[in-house]
């Protein structure tokens, strides 16, 4: 079940919603659960039972750690077993086809690939549930004392699927008390709008854009052709997931939850080290506090510092996809993030706002090259295309068809993925007690999303794969 669905929007949510604004407060937790168990189970019911082990065994794991906080060796045993269990639970189902196929490609045909479909979420919800008896051996966290609760915080179906990545210590007192008010559900609404409008009239439509080009003649490319679709997928990934979360943080909300940010205008970074502190916030800060950090993070040496920006990288890669790409396009932020620190920083901030923001864009848009082609061979020939070294023209037809039906499109997207629309809304409805417009928006919003949903053929969410 996804949220930009006819099945979520008006049968699902209403009954959630109904469910929970009329049973007790003490009964929300386990409702909620319940309910988050349907939502994750829809599509796939043999996988609620990876999810229900992973949350009894951490649940355990964080009670015995709180039980043992005075007695580090031994409390230091369970965090450990935790690690193991939740890295050996995502790396079988996420990465033993790839490895076991990778082997064979070199001539160890010593096993066979079992050709497992990859829990939706697990690569969230494994996080989140290893942050817990970690954040407790900390110190940063105590015991949740009702597995039910705790059942609630990993099964939360607002972020379940994709994120954002919600740590235990920044929910736990949510889970005990929570405000749950009108004006808040009023946000929740106003914020799941936002997402749902970001992912079905952008990110689809841009995301069509892409298709058709990833899937022209060779007769059709041209190398503003090839440029046009990189756009295009850039554009498509961004409103997608961030669409995404915001649905996450608004639903969130409606249910009196604070969940945490996840982009903050990426689009807008003058460098790629601000790039990755506006991008997927949650598994930027996932991996600074529970690798970056204990690895030394950059106190120490400058060289193990450069080493510590590389182990992160490649597991970020690694993270997002059980593929050679994903691993490459781990390394070349690792090596751009490097080089950075090392010396290009420095001089890249004296330089004009333009040339920052050139810089930034060109580099992300290359990324999304290796992100969004998992076949080496076409990811080899999508790079001759983009940099003339292929035999195709700088410019056709059909490039010009493209530009001339999706302009306004393109406009859209490009002014969205800035905070301009915010600052209008801040400064011409907010500012000048217009708050009746909202709902009128928000309505206008729904009724041209279901039109689009019941139209579409064309709508995944990217971030399902991870």
């Amino acid at each position: 079940m996804v949220f930009s669905s006819i099945i979520f929007l008006f049968v699902y949510l209403p009954i959630v919603l109904v469910v929970m604004k009329t049973s007790p407060l003490k009964l929300r937790n386990l409702f909620l659960f319940l309910l988050s168990l349907v939502f994750y189970g829809w599509g796939e019911p043999f996988y609620i039972v990876l999810l229900l082990i992973s949350t009894v065994v951490d649940y355990i794991n964080g009670y015995f750690v709180y039980k043992y906080r005075d007695q580090k060796k031994i409390a230091k045993r369970f965090v450990l077993f935790s690690i193991v269990f939740n890295l050996g639970l995502l790396g079988f189902f996420k990465y033993y086809d790839f490895i076991i196929s990778s082997l064979n490609g070199i001539g160890f045909e010593l096993l066979q690939p079992l050709g497992l479909a990859l829990p939706i979420g697990i690569s969230f919800y494994t996080f989140q549930t290893m942050s817990y008896p970690i954040d407790i051996y900390r110190g940063q966290a105590e015991a949740q004392k009702s597995m039910v609760s705790f059942g609630a915080y990993v099964a939360m179906f607002p972020q379940l699927i994709a994120g954002p990545i919600v740590r235990y210590r920044d929910i736990a007192e949510q889970l005990v008390k929570r405000d749950e008010t009108m004006d808040k559900f009023t946000q929740g609404i106003q914020r799941f709008m936002i997402g749902l409008s970001k992912k079905v009239l952008l990110a689809n439509n841009i995301g069509l854009v892409f298709e058709t080009i990833k899937s022209a003649s060779s007769s059709q490319m041209s190398i503003l052709t090839m440029w046009l679709g990189i756009i295009a997928y850039g554009f498509q990934i961004y409103f997608d997931f961030s669409g995404y979360s915001d649905m996450a943080i608004g639903l969130g909300k409606m249910f009196g939850f604070e969940l945490l940010e996840n982009f903050n205008y990426p689009y807008i970074s003058k460098s790629i080290t601000e790039f990755w502190r506006r991008w997927h916030i949650s598994l930027g800060s996932w991996f600074r506090d529970y690798v970056y950090i204990p690895l030394g993070g950059n106190r120490c040496s400058q060289l193990v510092n450069m080493r510590n920006i590389l182990v992160v990288w490649l597991l970020t890669g690694l993270w997002h996809g059980a593929s050679w790409n994903f691993i490459l396009w781990g390394l070349y932020f690792g090596i751009l993030l490097m080089i950075e620190k090392l010396f290009l920083l420095r001089r890249l901030q004296k330089a004009p706002a333009i040339v920052q923001h050139t810089y930034t864009i060109i580099l992300v848009l290359i990324s999304w090259v290796i992100f969004a082609f998992e076949d080496l061979g076409v990811l080899k020939e999508s790079f001759r295309i983009l940099f003339g070294f292929a035999n195709v023209p700088f410019i056709n037809d059909y490039f010009i068809y493209l530009i001339r039906n999706n302009f306004v499109l393109l406009i859209v997207l490009i002014i969205s993925a800035t905070p301009l629309f915010k600052m209008i809304y801040q400064k011409y409805i907010e500012g000048k007690k217009l708050e009746w417009i909202t709902p009128i928006l928000i309505l206008g919003g729904l009724i041209l999303c279901t039109a689009f949903i019941v139209d579409a053929s064309y709508n995944p969410f990217l971030y399902f794969r991870f």
